[in-house]
């Protein structure tokens, strides 16, 4: 009877210290480049299996060289020249919203592209919109506030500067939906601005992209990550249709 009643006893302390231990611990992160249930019920996709390039190529071919991957990420090496290894997704995207983990190596110059257009394009900035990725307090140049981290490079300057330090990951949201167009970095926005309306086009056409015809016009296109000859690292790359 006596041993009936100590394991009686027993069983809710056992219970009580795995609760502790539990609150203690926290939850158990989420393994990188995976989706929970929770992502996947909503429509997200992974565009980076963390093991393989499945679902990407060089702008203008059609495989991928001059990247890595390492340790669950994505590295764009940084030897093939400035944009000679430029990657874009064989799958084309309209409306959508992309999350992207990234950090960079001192002095680096990287971004992410949308609406991308391969055919009649040599060069991937000629066609897509760029989220600029750039270490802002190491570059050795002085940055235009149009070049710096968030930005809408070469059209629309970040209103924020929240980036991490060199070599901690940093998170990127982008929102894409009916030409309406959000940067998010670290969970602050950054750039919010509307495709084709009179102002764009007249950005467009007085700054740097004046003698690219063809720059932000398409209405859907490939997700691009640069390769601008500096080692960058991507992560949980993820991208969800908007309807």
């Amino acid at each position: 009877m006596r041993q009936a009643r100590l394991h009686r006893l027993a069983a809710p302390l056992f219970l009580t210290a795995l609760v502790i231990c539990l609150l203690a611990t926290g939850p158990v992160a989420q393994a990188p480049n995976t989706l929970t249930p929770a992502e996947k019920a909503a429509g997200w996709r992974l565009l980076f299996d963390g093991t393989t390039t499945t679902g990407w190529h060089v702008f203008g071919r059609d495989k991928v060289e001059g990247w890595d991957i390492a340790d669950g990420t994505l590295i764009a090496l940084g030897k093939g020249g400035d944009h000679a290894n430029d990657i874009v997704t064989n799958e084309d995207y309209e409306n959508f919203e992309l999350v992207v983990d990234w950090k960079l190596s001192p002095r680096a110059n990287s971004g992410i592209f949308f609406n991308v257009v391969e055919q009649g394009y040599d060069r991937i900035y000629a066609t897509g919109p760029e989220y600029q990725l750039i270490d802002d307090e190491g570059w050795p140049d002085k940055l235009e506030d149009w070049q710096r981290c968030g930005a809408n490079y070469a059209m629309h300057p970040p209103s924020a500067h929240p980036a991490k330090p060199v070599g901690e990951w940093n998170h990127t949201r982008i929102v894409v939906n009916g030409g309406h167009v959000e940067h998010w970095l670290n969970g602050v926005k950054t750039v919010e601005y509307q495709l084709w309306t009179p102002e764009w086009e007249t950005l467009r056409a007085t700054g740097k992209w004046k003698d690219f015809p063809g720059y932000g016009k398409a209405k859907k296109g490939k997700i691009g990550l640069q390769d601008h000859g500096n080692k960058v690292w991507f992560r949980n790359i993820k991208v969800r249709p908007l309807l």
